[in-house]
């Protein structure tokens, strides 16, 4: 029993003491908080007129002002680095005497379906695209060569040309033409392109192009791969 009684005094002292600690503690916390060196503004003995307080009153207002115009700052730094990192390339195949690069062309910024895919394969790479992305404009059978860019204005949707539920296609617009067309003839000869696509999957219609394939493509046209400018 003794040493329950002890136990109990020394919980009891040990509360005490943490309340007199806090209590003890108030004080300085309070003054700190009140202090005219934390804030001149609470010190009545500033004014207006106090050097010390139109240095504070200007202080804040210029870290408000910066706060402000960084809120007011548009969400897409950077957006188009961005879309450019997500940009996925193409090649899009055609006919010249069904579909050539110079009607594509006339279809302006409305661009055109590009309809009467019926390749697993083709119609998968399509379902892939984002509006946005770039592809070649190849002439095929006629030319094989690489005329002109295009972009992506549509994503996949179901071919007007058919009933049949399981092709869709995309729209594209044409965006430039390419300055020195682009033969398969110098894609085969040049060994940075002997895996691409258009040299080992010949006949696919649509096919995935590595950015370094792109840049690689639009240098021997000459034109910049980024800006589509000329070189």
């Amino acid at each position: 029993s003794q040493i329950k009684i002890i136990d109990l005094f020394a919980l009891g002292a040990w509360s005490v003491g943490r309340i007199a600690f806090f209590a003890w503690l108030h004080g300085p916390i309070e003054a700190l908080q009140h202090d005219s060196w934390f804030d001149p503004r609470k010190d009545p003995r500033n004014s207006a007129r106090n050097p010390r307080v139109a240095a504070w009153h200007r202080a804040m207002q210029s870290a408000k002002i910066k706060a402000d115009a960084f809120r007011q700052r548009p969400i897409s730094w950077g957006a188009e680095e961005s879309r450019r990192s997500m940009m996925k390339y193409w090649l899009f195949k055609s006919e010249p005497f069904k579909w050539s690069w110079d009607q594509q062309k006339a279809k302006g910024e409305a661009g055109e379906e590009w309809d009467g895919i019926r390749n697993y394969l083709a119609r998968n790479n399509m379902r892939e695209m984002k509006i946005g992305d770039r592809g070649f404009f190849y002439h095929s059978n006629e030319g094989l060569e690489v005329v002109g860019v295009v972009e992506v204005s549509a994503e996949s949707a179901p071919d007007s040309t058919t009933d049949d539920e399981r092709w869709d296609c995309v729209h594209i617009r044409a965006l430039v033409d390419m300055p020195e067309p682009v033969t398969l003839k110098a894609v085969k000869a040049n060994e940075k392109l002997e895996n691409m696509s258009l040299v080992t999957s010949m006949r696919l219609s649509v096919q995935p192009v590595l950015e370094d394939e792109w840049m690689e493509v639009c240098r021997m046209g000459g034109l910049n791969g980024k800006t589509l400018k000329p070189l």
